[in-house]
């Protein structure tokens, strides 16, 4: 109870303001019956020539005059001199006549101490609140400012173990020697083997870096201490290695245990990389990051997981053998590891017997954890919108779309002229896609905005790549500026559409010219750009080349991209009869996925045909839906009513077995 009060802050307020209000009382009754008020001089002479006053006082050039037992008035001189000319010509005149008593009394202005009682009281009261806010209020803040902020996870608190953790095998191995050492150090002390003090977890965002140094600890059975690189920098130098230091204070004292810093290059980056100087807070703090590990005691006990997806910024001296000299690369996941992930995530969520985890591991080439999590949290509510009981294969595909390109806007008022420039310009990507040997089939064309994009046509890769070739590059340009051909083959026009196709397509031609050696001119050289700073890309960028160098650079890109726009036009000149197949069928429909698309690609089916289907398909899919709503209705009415029934049958039993209750008492108090 004292604790709680001592930490309200309220209360001291409150106590402060009844102190204040006391005090003013009591110095206005040390006052009560005696008005004393100040006047201008002029007005004093004025006063004492018409002669009001029946005392006066003096002290330096401050003159009071006494107007009655209660009241009087007072005045300061400009000078001694008007002093003496009011005293000579106007109060000693009174004083002889009788008329005024002269120097007569001392204003009675009270005790010196009981005047300065409200400012003692308000200083001591200042004082008393800033010692309560530093000390207590805030949750101790202000005295902890330099103290760590990282959270600890206690041993069985919320326990994640590797079980909850899907589709990173070969990491977990990484790791279990990790889990082992913590349960018996013992056994690798007697070999005298050195487990890594820091273990730095590489990878893209949200593929699960955080969970898996959770689930190390909960393996582990250890405390899990975690902080963010960002939590230890402040504007003010020094903060930052105290707070380093207090954390492994408190690691030592839990030991053993795992300390986890994510996004550590907020505060590992190389020093002195930065124009202008370096970052004296980061710096220090960094320094005193290292000083802690290399401080640590052998075999203490104390593991540091640490998470980055930068690890070129990061100093080579937090990666030297000692200290992180082990990374863990978590990448995106494969199929297999999809599959497992989405077995893990859709436990608690409705799937219908069509949808699978692997039919869905198959649909989502490149997708991290973070991914598929939100994608089937995209799902659950695209069927709770439809008053759905179980997640079809239709919400899925409706989720995936959504979470590559955005929302559908199909309130977006578009004129015919545009829609038809749309159409032809994603059936221009389409065809040429489907007709480049050797790339991936054509997933899903619309014509329906999304994002930024007013529609757009989607690939999925049949198995999972990790290279890409030569040949298949400059099919993707040649993919990407198969909108723009088709624009000008058919409209006899081009638009601002395909801006973001040229910049993609000009980015690629790049990377095979300066980085990756594609070209017989260039040659077999890297060179694209050099060490990077922190200041911006082309300001800080190193140039490894000379002139000429760049001027081929130049032209190989112009070359590439001029032979795929060529090769783009050969495509759609020969394929013009399908182009305009699949625009119209766009027109009527506005969305095709990739079976109906390689239908109206081999004219098995007409556009009017896929509208006729659509149209069909849309009605039963309306039927479905009302159908799995009245069966979800009536479910809830059904639960309902058994509710009531088991509140009701609960209320009988009550009031049937309450008078027996009673007799029974009564029975007791009888006997």
């Amino acid at each position: 109870m004292k604790k709680r009060f001592a930490k309200n802050i309220s209360v001291y307020l409150i106590l402060f303001a009844v102190v204040l209000l006391i005090a003013s009382q009591y110095q206005n009754a040390a006052n009560e019956g005696v008005t004393v008020k100040e006047v201008a001089f002029s007005e004093f002479v004025h006063m004492t020539m018409e002669e009001e006053f029946s005392a006066v006082h003096i002290e330096n050039t401050m003159i009071t005059g006494k107007l009655s037992e209660t009241e009087m008035v007072y005045a300061y001189a400009p000078s001694i001199t008007q002093i003496n000319w009011l005293d000579v010509n106007y109060l000693m005149p009174q004083v002889e006549e009788g008329k005024l008593e002269y120097k007569g009394f001392k204003p009675d202005t009270g005790s010196i101490w009981l005047s300065l009682l409200p400012n003692v009281i308000m200083i001591g009261a200042l004082i008393f609140l800033f010692y309560i806010m530093m000390n207590q209020g805030g949750n101790g803040k202000a005295f902890q400012f330099a103290k760590s902020r990282a959270k600890m996870v206690k041993a069985g608190e919320k326990k994640v173990t590797f079980k909850d953790v899907a589709g990173l095998d070969e990491e977990k191995q990484e790791l279990s020697e990790v889990v082992d050492f913590l349960k018996d150090p013992s056994k690798y002390k007697d070999l005298g083997a050195r487990i890594p003090k820091g273990i730095l977890l590489v990878g893209p965002p949200g593929t699960g870096k955080t969970y898996i140094s959770k689930a190390a600890a909960g393996e582990a059975g250890v405390p899990f201490f975690t902080i963010s690189g960002s939590d230890f920098v402040e504007m003010f130098v020094g903060v930052g290695a105290s707070r380093v230091r207090d954390l492994f204070d408190q690691a030592k004292k839990n030991a053993p245990c795992i300390v986890f810093i994510d996004e550590i290059d907020a505060v590992g980056r190389k020093r002195g990389a930065g124009i202008g100087g370096g970052h004296d807070e980061r710096e220090q703090t960094l320094n005193q990051l290292l000083v802690e590990m290399d401080g640590f005691a052998e075999n203490s006990g104390i593991i540091i997981l640490a998470a980055t997806n930068r690890p070129d910024i990061l100093d080579p001296a937090l990666l030297r053998p000692g200290r992180f000299d082990r990374q863990v690369v978590i990448g995106v996941p494969d199929i297999k590891g999809r599959e497992e992930i989405f077995k893990v995530h859709s436990k608690n969520k409705p799937l219908a017997d069509d949808v699978t985890p692997e039919v869905l591991a198959r649909r989502t080439p490149g997708f991290t954890p973070a991914d598929i999590e939100n994608l089937l949290n995209e799902a659950a509510l695209i069927t709770a919108r439809r008053n759905g009981r179980f997640i079809r294969m239709e919400e899925i595909e409706e989720a995936i779309t959504k979470v590559i390109a955005g929302p559908e806007k199909k309130s977006r008022v578009i004129s015919e002229k545009e829609r038809k420039l749309t159409a032809f310009h994603e059936a221009g990507h389409a065809v040429v896609e489907r007709t480049l040997p050797d790339n991936d089939p054509v997933h899903q064309v619309t014509i329906i905005p999304r994002g930024r994009a007013g529609g757009f046509t989607m690939s999925l890769p049949k198995e999972d790549r990790y290279y890409a070739t030569k040949k298949g590059m400059f099919n993707d340009i040649v993919g990407l500026l198969g909108g723009r051909v088709a624009e000008q083959l058919t409209l006899d026009d081009i638009s601002t559409g395909a801006s973001n196709d040229i910049m993609r397509a000009t980015e690629i031609a790049r990377d095979m010219v300066t980085k990756y050696g594609f070209s017989e001119k260039i040659g077999t050289v890297n060179y694209s750009s050099g060490e990077e700073v922190f200041l911006g890309n082309d300001f800080t960028t190193h140039k490894n080349y000379s002139e000429d160098v760049a001027r081929s650079i130049d032209e190989e890109i112009r070359n590439l991209i001029d032979q795929a726009y060529q090769k783009a036009t050969e495509i759609l000149t020969e394929n013009k009869e399908i182009l305009e197949r699949v625009a119209n069928a766009l027109l009527l429909v506005e969305t095709i996925d990739g079976e109906q698309f390689e239908d109206l690609y081999t004219g098995k089916i007409t556009a009017e045909d896929l509208k006729t289907n659509v149209d069909k398909e849309k009605e039963e899919k309306a039927a479905r839906d009302a159908e799995e709503s009245a069966e979800r209705e009536r479910i809830r009415k059904e639960e309902e009513e058994k509710l009531k029934e088991e509140l009701k049958k609960f209320d009988g039993d009550y009031l049937a077995d309450g008078p027996e209750e009673e007799n029974e008492a009564k029975d007791e108090s009888d006997s």
